[in-house]
C-alpha cells in the first residue's frame, strides 16, 4: 500500500500533516478509518473508543487492542484542540454528545454509520448544515440485559439472548447440561414473587445457574428426551426447509446436535481455540435457531423458523465498512481544502437505484430553525404536572434521558436566581 499524499495538492498535502484530527470509535469503520488516514497522510490523529474487543468483532477489527482511556473530561476545550472530528460510533447517546461538543467547539464533525450492506456519511458544520438532532430519529432498538436474561416478552429479546449465549462462550467451558439449563433461567411465573420479596426483605441470595441444577439434580439429557415424546401431534411443515417452524421436539434435537457439534469443532481447533460467530455458519446458526426458540417456548411465544430468525440479526460487513470509512476521507479533504459547500450526504445502498448508481450523494440540509441544540436561539417547551413531578424525575428522565443533558442546571426566575438543579455540587443546598 502507497500513502496517496502524492496525488495531493502541495498545500493540502502540507495542511494534512499539521492536521490535529480526532476520531472517535475504533470498531469496524475506526479500524479502516484509521488506515485510510494514515495512508492519505495525516499524522496526528487521536482516537477515542471505550469498548472493549469482542470475539465476534475480529474479523472487521483489524486494529484492535483491549484498552481502557479511564474517565477523562472530554470537555468542549477537548474538542476545540482538533481541526475535525470523525464519527465512528453504534451508540446514539455518544453521538448525541460528540455533536453537542463539535457544535459548541464550531469544529467540523464528519457522521458515519453502518447497518448490514447500508452505510451513510454526512457532515456537521455550525450554522451551515443540520446537526445530528435536527430530524427526530427512530427508536434504538435495544433491549436492558435484565429483561433479555429474566422477562423476555417478545421473541426478539429470545434470539439476542441466544446470540449472546453463543458470543459469551458458554461452549468453550460447559457441557449439554450446563448450557441448557440456561434456557431454563428466568421464571415467568415468579418474577413478580422475587421481585416482591427483594424489595421487602432486602438483597436476596444469589445462586449460580449452575449450582442450582446441580443442587436440584437437573438432568438436561432426561428432560429433553421427555419434552421429545410428548409431541406426537405435530405436523411436519410444507415449504422451503429453512421457513418451516419444527415445534418443541424438532428444536430439542436440533439443539442438542448443534451443541455437541458445536463442541466438537471446538476441539478440533486446538488448546487457546475460540469460536466465532457467524450467521453463515450453519452449526452456530442450528444453536441460535434452537435456543431461541426454545426460550420462545418456555415463555409461551410462538416459535419461529430458522429464516426469519437469521434475518433478525443485521450482519456487520467488512466491506461496508471500509466503503464507509473511504467516503469519510474524501469529505475530510473537501473540508480541509476550504470547500465545505461541496461536502455531501452520501447513501450508500444495497442494490443499484434507477439510475444506476450505489452511492448517492445528497446536498447537506440547512439547520432547522426548530432544533434545541443548533438553533440560533435554541428552546423546547416543556409541559408538566409540578405538583406531581419530583426534581429527581425532572432531572434523570427528562433533562437527562429525554434531551440527553449530562450535567443540566435548572433555575428559576424568581427574581431571586433560586437554583433548583446544579452541576455543582452543594449548590442547592
Amino acid at each position: 500500500m502507497v500513502q496517496l499524499v502524492g496525488s495531493l495538492r502541495k498545500e493540502l498535502a502540507d495542511s494534512l500533516s499539521a492536521c490535529r484530527v480526532l476520531v472517535v470509535g475504533a470498531g469496524g469503520i475506526g479500524c479502516e478509518l484509521l488506515k485510510n488516514l494514515v495512508l492519505t497522510g495525516f499524522k496526528n490523529i487521536e482516537v477515542i473508543d471505550l469498548d472493549t474487543i469482542d470475539v465476534s468483532n475480529l474479523n472487521r477489527q483489524f486494529l484492535f487492542q483491549k484498552k481502557h482511556v479511564g474517565n477523562p473530561d472530554y470537555n468542549v476545550e477537548f474538542f476545540r484542540n482538533f481541526m475535525l472530528v470523525m464519527n465512528a460510533l453504534d451508540n446514539r447517546a455518544a453521538r448525541n454528545h460528540v455533536n453537542r461538543m463539535c457544535l459548541a467547539a464550531d469544529i467540523p464533525l464528519i457522521e458515519s454509520g453502518t447497518a448490514g450492506y447500508l452505510g451513510q456519511v454526512t457532515v456537521i458544520k455550525k450554522g451551515l448544515t443540520e446537526c445530528y438532532e435536527c430530524q427526530p430519529k427512530p427508536t434504538q432498538k435495544t433491549f436492558p440485559g435484565c429483561t433479555i436474561r429474566n422477562t423476555p416478552s417478545e421473541p426478539i429479546h429470545c434470539i439476542v439472548w441466544a446470540k449472546y449465549l453463543f458470543n459469551k462462550r458458554l461452549l468453550c467451558t460447559l457441557g449439554f447440561i450446563e448450557v441448557s439449563c440456561l434456557l431454563f433461567s428466568g421464571n415467568p411465573a415468579d418474577t413478580e414473587a422475587r421481585a416482591t420479596a427483594s424489595d421487602q426483605d432486602g438483597d436476596i441470595k444469589r445462586v449460580s445457574t449452575k449450582d442450582w441444577a446441580r443442587s436440584t439434580g437437573y438432568d438436561a439429557v432426561k428432560l429433553f428426551n421427555k419434552v421429545g415424546f410428548t409431541c406426537p401431534q405435530e405436523v411436519t411443515g410444507t415449504g422451503l426447509k429453512d421457513q418451516q417452524v419444527l415445534g418443541v421436539a424438532g428444536y430439542s434435537q436440533l439443539f442438542s446436535r448443534s451443541v455437541e457439534t458445536l463442541r466438537s469443532m471446538l476441539a478440533d481447533k486446538g488448546d487457546g481455540a475460540e469460536l466465532v460467530w457467524d450467521k453463515d455458519d450453519p452449526p452456530a446458526m442450528d444453536f441460535v435457531t434452537a435456543a431461541a426458540n426454545l426460550r420462545m417456548h418456555i415463555f409461551s411465544m410462538n416459535m419461529k423458523s430458522r429464516f426469519d430468525i437469521k434475518w433478525n440479526i443485521i450482519p456487520a460487513i467488512a466491506t461496508t465498512n471500509a466503503v464507509i470509512a473511504g467516503l469519510i476521507v474524501l469529505e475530510a479533504l473537501k473540508i480541509l481544502s476550504g470547500d465545505v459547500e461541496q461536502c455531501r450526504t452520501i447513501f450508500l445502498n444495497k442494490q443499484p437505484n434507477p439510475r444506476k448508481k450505489l452511492l448517492v450523494p445528497c446536498a447537506l440540509d440547512p439547520p432547522s430553525a426548530n432544533c434545541y441544540v443548533c438553533a440560533s436561539k435554541p428552546e423546547v417547551t416543556v409541559k408538566l404536572n409540578v405538583h406531581k413531578t419530583l426534581v429527581l424525575a425532572l432531572q434523570d428522565k427528562i433533562l437527562k434521558e429525554k434531551f440527553g443533558m449530562v450535567a443540566p442546571d435548572v433555575q428559576i426566575e424568581d427574581g431571586k436566581g433560586t437554583i433548583l438543579i446544579s452541576s455543582e455540587e452543594g449548590e442547592t443546598e
